[in-house]
């Protein structure tokens, strides 16, 4: 985000005395800019000029030699002995002598580190402040000694003319006690990425008097060009029918000490904008950049070979970038080449608005300069810089929409710079290709704005906004007018465009508010409220809704034991994944919700019990190869339908995992671990919030879960609608969770599906008693508890006494020698009601021996003595 220094803007708008940054960021939000941050300023505390009265050498034991000084520092002077005012200062460097005026901080001064200087005792000395050198102060990189304020300096900051007395205050001298406020600026509003672009929005909000330092200057900008360095643009590719480049300015200057340091106050003025200053000839174009908003770049004009061409890559085109990186070009990447060979464009020297390359750049024996000022395609900068992760300050801006009639003026203006700073001559001609189209012109109702917002703007209100941000309007027609959109602005291209521009610069505190009237029967669909009153239920039973990025590697499907055949291991593969490590759409929620629990047990959280609800991507072979659609334009209708059909099934699931103590413990006991019955009871409670009562039966063997410890749900229909239990220990050992994790998986979408559409009715509570019976049954030990217990619920609901089982619970299971080998003992109780009668001693036997009977029936179940 773009930082803005109060006295750089001030070059292009009118500031009031005393303003702030936080003022400054009250009134760009007035038009949309927000305030990112404030950054305070470098140097707080007394930072003084100060006169050196005397300077005593003294060595050291270590080899060193200091500087004894006194330093005048006027109203802050301490007075000796001897009635002469000064301060006792010890300084390391030696370029300095008695009578140069140098910069002084005081006691309770903080410089950038931060670094507070207090009074302390050193070399035999007590040093009351501390002289500083440039780097100390923040201003630049030079660390050769003490920072002397004579003419060439105070020049080099740009101060011509001052009164550097003893004890005057150096932080406004030097620009150091100015805040930078850091503001947010919105994709379509580019042009903001600049000193020149904020200036107007700041006009914009307070009717300050703007200078556009961006507009084109009679002869110097409209010289004719021709006989320059050549230029070829060509785009073998055009990508969605746009040239990567339609304009190509090239301007040559020779006998520059391009290697040396920029002027102070540049050098100032990039570190406050978050740049590191290198040379001049990069601080130059990169301040030209951050002022006027036109990306440039500097070629060793000597590492050069006639014609450049600006070209799509070829088959085999590779570079190795500034940051040293070796880069494998894609046939979309739009480069600047030359052809040192004889053959046109067959050396790359970088990636066209994104990064130049290491074989022309700038190095310490360059003199010679080729600078370039280009408008290259948005949307070519925007997927190269993706491409490459490269997120260059110059991509930034060309991705936004750069001015396309900015080119010529700044060139010019790194050329005045690098000629004022560094000497050197300019070549004569200079090389404009101009392809750029003639600016978009929109016919616009002058009415369209009081329609579309609501508030009765007047056509001279519309006009005069219009106006203001740059537009050139036309005759008024039949209430129409013809506005001719700035340069500057690529954003605006529909009269929507410019309805927004109203209503943003007549204020949005203008536009009234009223809430629309919610139309009669909408709301949540039943897959909706099902959702939520699944997510309801799992938190009431204790367990914590987490989200999770639907992206997982086959290192996960590993861990999670998947048979090689396993139709999981199916997975959608992403193009452009966020992480290498995980290409892959998810298959089953439980991956994603497993990583979710690993990652919490690393942090110390032992007991965990953790949901989610969310799709998966399942490939069934239904999918048809998904289109690959240009950018830049809306697809057609076909074209929506073709990607929709592309989209693979993406049933919605529930998962959860629990692992640890499921009850804590405490003075009531040691608590309880979480086990399969746990994870089996989420299951079930799923089911039963979405109105499905489920049948639980013992599942053969689905990886993630333990072969023996699994259940798998289904509806009475058959439908299997998930599972749950005990993880399998080698997966336990994997994810290194808790022993004997358990997890469940439940497929929503099944489920609803098996749910009844009709509202549930609810069932009036009996006023009648309770009767209770309890009933053991010896069975093989194969048998399944779930099935006996369906059993018996059939068994008693089809008594003759009527369905009169108000609840049916599993308490006990035995084995023992009392049962005999191979057996079991399964209690159940059963819990009787009727609701018109109190029941009878009868009707309760009758519901028990019916019971007993379908279970003998089906498993052989005989009563327990």
């Amino acid at each position: 985000m773009p930082r803005i220094p109060l006295t750089w803007l001030e070059d292009h708008v009118e500031l009031p005395g005393g303003l702030d940054a936080e003022a400054l960021a009250a009134d760009l939000v007035q038009v949309g800019l927000e305030e990112e941050a404030i950054h305070p300023a470098a140097v707080t505390g007394p930072l003084v000029v100060g006169r050196v009265l005397d300077r005593t050498p003294e060595a050291q034991k270590n080899g060193k030699t200091i500087n004894w000084c006194h330093v005048d520092v006027g109203a802050h002077n301490e007075v000796g002995a001897d009635g002469v005012g000064s301060r006792g200062i010890v300084c390391g460097a030696h370029n300095f002598d008695a009578g140069d005026l140098v910069v002084v901080a005081l006691p309770g001064a903080v410089l950038p580190g931060p670094f507070a200087i207090a009074a302390r005792k050193t070399y035999g000395h007590v040093s009351d402040g501390m002289i500083c050198s440039v780097r100390e102060l923040g201003i630049g990189e030079e660390h050769d000694g003490i920072l002397v304020l004579d003419d060439a300096a105070l020049a080099r900051f740009g101060i011509l003319e001052v009164d550097a007395v003893p004890g005057a205050d150096a932080l406004p001298l030097l620009a150091l006690g100015e805040e930078v406020l850091e503001i947010n600026v919105t994709p379509d509003r580019g042009y903001c990425f600049s000193m020149r672009g904020v200036a107007r929005e700041y006009s914009h909000s307070t009717g300050a008097a703007f200078t556009d330092r961006g507009l084109p200057v009679g002869g110097a900008d409209s010289r004719p060009a021709g006989g320059g360095f050549a230029v070829e643009l060509t785009d073998l590719a055009p990508i969605h029918g746009v040239l990567g480049c339609d304009r190509f300015v090239a301007q040559v200057v020779r006998g520059v000490a391009a290697s040396g340091p920029s002027p102070l106050w540049m050098q100032r003025r990039l570190t406050q904008a978050g740049m590191r200053p290198i040379s001049l000839a990069v601080d130059v174009t990169n301040y030209v950049m951050l002022d006027l908003g036109q990306p440039l770049h500097a070629y060793d004009l000597g590492a050069l070979a006639e014609p450049i061409v600006v070209r799509r890559a070829l088959a085999g085109d590779r570079l190795t970038t500034l940051d040293g990186t070796e880069r494998t070009l894609d046939p979309e990447d739009l480069l600047v080449t030359d052809s040192p060979d004889g053959v046109t464009g067959s050396r790359v020297l970088g990636i066209a608005g994104v990064m130049g390359g290491a074989d022309s750049e700038v190095g310490p024996a360059t003199t010679d300069l080729l600078i370039e000022a280009a408008h290259f395609d948005p949307i070519s900068v925007a997927r190269s810089a993706r491409r490459h992760r490269l997120p260059s300050e110059a991509a930034r801006r060309f991705e936004r929409g750069v001015d396309p009639r900015l080119q010529r003026v700044a060139a010019r203006r790194v050329v005045e710079l690098l000629l004022e700073h560094g000497g050197g001559t300019v070549d004569g001609p200079i090389t404009d290709v101009d392809q750029t189209p003639a600016p978009t012109t929109i016919a616009f109702p002058l009415d369209l704005p009081a329609r579309l917002v609501g508030v009765d703007y007047t056509h001279d209100e519309v006009t005069a906004v219009l106006t203001q941000i740059g537009c050139t309007l036309g005759e008024v027609a039949d209430g129409s007018i013809d506005v001719v959109v700035p340069s500057w602005r690529p954003d605006l291209l529909v009269p929507v465009d410019l309805v927004e521009e109203v209503a943003r610069l007549r204020g949005y505190d203008a536009i009234g508010s009223e809430l629309p009237t919610a139309p009669a029967g909408r709301g949540l669909t039943r897959g909706q409220k099902a959702r939520r009153s699944v997510a309801t239920a799992l938190a009431d039973a204790g367990l914590v809704e987490t989200l999770s990025y639907p992206f997982v590697g086959e290192h996960q499907l590993d861990e999670l034991g998947l048979p090689a055949d396993d139709p999981r291991r199916a997975a959608v593969r992403l193009v452009n994944p966020l992480a290498d490590t995980q290409p892959l759409l998810r298959t089953n929620l439980l991956t994603t919700v497993l990583d979710t629990a690993r990652r919490n047990v690393a942090r110390g959280a032992n007991d965990v019990a953790v949901f989610e609800i969310g799709l998966v991507t399942r490939v069934d072979g239904t999918a048809t190869a998904a289109p690959r659609l240009p950018g830049g334009v809306r697809p057609s209708e076909a074209d929506l339908a073709a990607l929709d059909a592309a989209v693979p099934p993406q049933p919605r699931r529930v998962a959860g995992v629990l692992a640890g103590r499921r009850e804590p413990a405490g003075w009531w006991g040691p608590g309880r671990r979480a086990d399969h019955s746990d994870a089996i009871a989420a299951a079930a409670l799923v089911a039963r919030t979405v109105g499905v009562e489920v049948v639980v039966e013992q599942s053969p063997e689905h990886a993630p879960w333990h072969p023996g410890r699994t259940a798998l749900l289904r509806t009475a229909t058959g439908v299997v609608v998930g599972h749950a239990g005990e993880l399998h220990p080698n997966v336990v050992r994997a994810l290194e969770l808790p022993e004997r994790a358990v997890a469940f998986e439940v497929d929503l979408d099944l489920l609803l599906a098996s749910a009844p559409t009709e509202p549930r009715q609810a069932t009036p509570v009996s006023t009648f008693p309770l009767a209770k019976e309890d009933i053991a049954l010896v069975v093989a030990a194969g048998v399944p508890a779930g099935a006996l217990l369906e059993a018996v619920r059939v068994g008693a609901s089809s008594s003759p006494a009527g369905d009169i089982v108000e609840a049916l619970a599993l308490f006990d299971v035995y084995t023992g020698a009392q049962v005999g080998e191979g057996r079991k003992s399964v209690a159940f109780s059963l819990r009787l009601r009727a609701a018109d009668r109190t029941l009878t001693a009868q009707e309760a036997a009758t519901v028990r021996e019916a019971a007993v009977a379908e279970a003998h029936r089906r498993f052989g179940a005989e009563l327990r003595s």
